[in-house]
């Protein structure tokens, strides 16, 4: 397969060529907002009649589909293939992890998703994917102001991308997770459907405001989702102080420290000598890289441990390590979290997205794209040739669990996933062309949800292939 074959920014550069004459402007935009040629402004109309020129690209109702040509590389070796460079003895406890369910595989196989889907036609239209839009890839956390907010919080595989890619795992995650909380296929689906018919209403609300008040849009209906309130209210709980007592345990006088990291084998594990130093070194290039302000605010701490800790499903094997700091005395805790970021699962197939060289640099870009308050400690860093994002551990964290999707829960759940998606690529890509494009009927929804449902048929069949392969022993 020609991997530049649909490319996103290759068919919009098409796209602009045919409009120069047809609108009779010297330049639009690409289908993501990004300038090309000369900078030349355009009009609303012009970029919504861009975003409606790209239906014959693919028309909505093409997007059900769910017919992959036969996979040049199986489902397995693809996740064999994203094993490479991880930690050789954690590899195991991730095949164990993906073989638990059918939603479990999911979490671990976006490279899977990304190839299958780079085989099927795509819209062109440009934004900022969050790469692995799933249920559990989003959750509640304290803004910089100390407010705690919910909203998309992952972005390892962040990467500029066709807007549909995000909507399309969001909806298999509904299918799967709507499984999993015992719903019929026909509940999860209509919660698909939901989740997609409010991203589109959002976005064509987005697409009539000034792009400033997009660019700061609060989304004020989370109380309404009884999963968003339970996150928060996790969140809540989650201060530094239990962090602290949950993560830490009191040392002996002579250590020079009051507290350091309990011994949590294999989920977390003090780390000593040269390597802990190495880890405390590496926060050098990060605090640089930090605006002075925080540089100020991180002068303050100073670290005092730090481990190794196991995290995600998708993330096992890779390398993330917490570093344990304390500013003014053991009740002044600040944690820090440094993971280790290969190449976004996408990269192979979006050729001229031209992400950062740095991955870590890839995702805090991502992150700031689409969230609207991010950790103000989030940064990026380097050790032993290999590439971290830093950010804080557990900051009033609290996220949401399947058994939370029960009843009625799965379809006001799927409506704030579509909200902030909606949200996150208004901020990032272009709503006028993205509103052009889906229209003012259903019937874009409709397809979206279908797709999700085979889709989600499709990865039971990658999970048990993956438990007859004996990996996950």
């Amino acid at each position: 397969m020609d991997a530049g074959a649909d490319c996103p920014q290759r068919q919009a550069q098409e796209l602009c060529n045919e409009f120069k004459s047809t609108l009779q402007f010297d330049c639009v935009p690409e289908a993501g907002g990004v300038w090309c040629g000369d900078m030349h402004w355009t009009t609303p109309e012009e970029r919504r009649a861009l975003g409606q020129a790209r239906r014959k690209q693919v028309k909505r109702h093409e997007h059900a589909t769910c017919e992959l040509k036969a996979r040049q590389i199986s489902a397995l070796a693809l996740v064999e293939r994203s094993m490479r460079g991880r930690v050789p003895a954690l590899i195991a406890m991730k095949y164990r992890l993906m073989a638990e369910s059918s939603f479990a595989y999911f979490r671990g196989a976006a490279p899977v998703m990304a190839a299958d889907l780079a085989q099927m036609p795509n819209t062109g239209i440009v934004c900022q994917l969050c790469g692995d839009a799933h249920v559990r890839n989003l959750g509640a956390f304290a803004a910089p102001d100390g407010r705690l907010v919910f909203d998309i919080n992952d972005f390892d595989e962040t990467i500029r991308g066709p807007f549909e890619w995000d909507l399309k795992r969001m909806a298999a995650s509904l299918a799967l997770a709507g499984r999993a909380a015992g719903h019929k296929d026909s509940a999860a689906q209509r919660a698909a459907v939901a989740c997609v018919e409010r991203y589109a209403a959002q976005m064509r609300s987005f697409s009539g405001m000034p792009q400033l008040e997009v660019n700061r849009f609060q989304v004020h209906r989370l109380g309404l989702a009884r999963p968003v309130h339970l996150a928060l209210t996790k969140a809540e709980r989650a201060t530094p102080q239990h962090t602290l007592e949950q993560l830490t345990e009191p040392t002996p006088r002579r250590a020079g420290a009051s507290r350091r990291f309990r011994e949590m084998r294999p989920m977390l594990t003090r780390v000593t000598g040269s390597r802990a130093a190495a880890v405390v070194a590496a926060l050098g290039p990060y605090r640089e890289m930090l605006e002075p302000q925080r540089q100020h605010l991180l002068g303050f701490y100073r670290p005092l441990d730090v481990a190794f800790k196991v995290v995600g499903t998708g993330s096992v094997g890779m390398r993330d390590y917490c570093i344990y700091l304390e500013g003014n005395g053991p009740g002044d805790a600040l944690f820090l979290q440094m993971k280790e970021e290969p190449a976004s699962a996408y990269g192979p197939y979006l050729p001229d997205a031209h992400p950062p060289a740095h991955n870590g640099q890839r995702v805090v870009q991502g992150q700031r794209f689409m969230q609207v308050q991010t950790d103000p400690f989030l940064g990026w860093t380097h050790m032993g040739g290999r590439q971290y994002l830093v950010r804080q551990l557990n900051d009033h964290k609290g996220s949401i669990e399947i058994e939370d999707l029960a009843g009625e829960n799965l379809r006001a759940y799927g409506e704030v996933c579509g909200e902030l998606l909606a949200r996150g690529h208004g901020r990032s890509g272009d709503p006028q062309v993205i509103a052009g494009y889906i229209g003012s009927g259903s019937g874009f929804a409709e397809a979206i949800a279908a797709f999700g449902m085979a889709y989600a048929d499709r990865t039971v069949k990658d999970w048990e292939q993956l438990k007859r392969s004996g990996k996950a022993k």
